[in-house]
């Protein structure tokens, strides 16, 4: 065997070493920073409308004229 194809093999492991290092750290950052996901997804505000109506918060004229509001 070669002293110069087994540093070359040494180095090619060392490489792929640290790129299976850095891609755990990013998957780790994105993890811990996004632990919503992409489904979460904001509400609508005819959604919005409806809970507070649901809730109590509004009267149902409110909730008609906010949602005739809407449509326009």
């Amino acid at each position: 065997m070669d002293w110069s194809t087994f540093c070359g093999g040494g180095m090619l492991m060392m490489i792929a070493w640290l790129t299976l290092i850095v891609l755990g750290i990013v998957a780790l950052v994105k993890w811990i920073s996004g632990t919503k996901g992409e489904d979460s997804k904001p509400d609508s505000a005819l959604e919005i409308l409806r809970k507070r109506y649901a809730s109590g918060e509004i009267t149902k004229e409110e909730f008609e004229e906010r949602k005739q509001n809407l449509n326009q």
